[in-house]
């Protein structure tokens, strides 16, 4: 049985290895590798910089996310199915940050505090019980894809390495969200997933430049 201390310490060491920068490992290659580095412009640059610190503070909040619900989660396969997830985003995470230096930009100023929102997100959901923690992984995959959709189709033409990064992040979080469905989460009405697509606006407009 692991004790509320060790649960303690290990979401501090997953917060730490999150938010400090290099800090998180992946465990695959990102898919950008492979490709070359395309000519952009100043503007272009900077485009590409901005969506992508969106996408690097998405799963910084997905980190935090998952954290909170497996802390809470009642059912030990609900718990390790959240685990396993947020190790796969992990990925996400350092190819995002990776992607961001490569253009010469950072991540988000914000990220301490959006993860510390997510987490208690998270937890609160986990508390109340496993079929609404899932349901709000679900939903909560719903509106990254979207947004992935929307960023691949705005990216610069040359910006083949992001691109390559959001098209196997796309694929990924498809599977998260079915796999919250499939394992019983609840699916929340069209009037909750637009509160949830206002309140990510509010957080894509805020991390775009800073």
């Amino acid at each position: 049985m692991i004790s509320f201390l060790d649960k303690a310490v290990l979401q501090f060491d997953r917060a730490l290895q999150t938010l400090v920068p290099h800090a998180a490992k992946a465990s695959r290659p990102s898919p950008a590798n492979l490709l070359e580095e395309g000519t952009l412009d100043l503007s272009e640059r900077k485009h590409s910089s901005g969506l992508m610190r969106i996408n690097h503070t998405g799963e910084v909040c997905a980190q935090a996310l998952y954290a909170g619900q497996a802390t809470t989660a009642k059912l030990a396969a609900v718990r390790e199915e959240m685990e396993h997830a947020a190790d796969e985003e992990i990925d996400h995470l350092v190819w995002c940050e990776q992607r961001l230096y490569e253009l010469g930009s950072r991540p988000s100023l914000f990220n301490p505090f959006f993860y510390g929102a997510s987490f208690l997100i998270g937890a609160g959901a986990g508390l109340i019980s496993d079929k609404l923690s899932l349901g709000f992984v679900a939903a909560t995959e719903d509106q990254v894809c979207i947004h992935l959709q929307k960023h691949m189709a705005t990216l610069p033409a040359q910006d083949e390495k992001s691109k390559a990064v959001l098209a196997q992040m796309h694929t990924d979080e498809a599977k998260h969200k079915a796999m919250a469905l499939a394992a019983g989460g609840y699916e929340f009405p069209k009037p909750i997933m637009a509160i949830m697509t206002q309140v990510s606006k509010v957080m894509t407009t805020t991390t775009y430049r800073i």
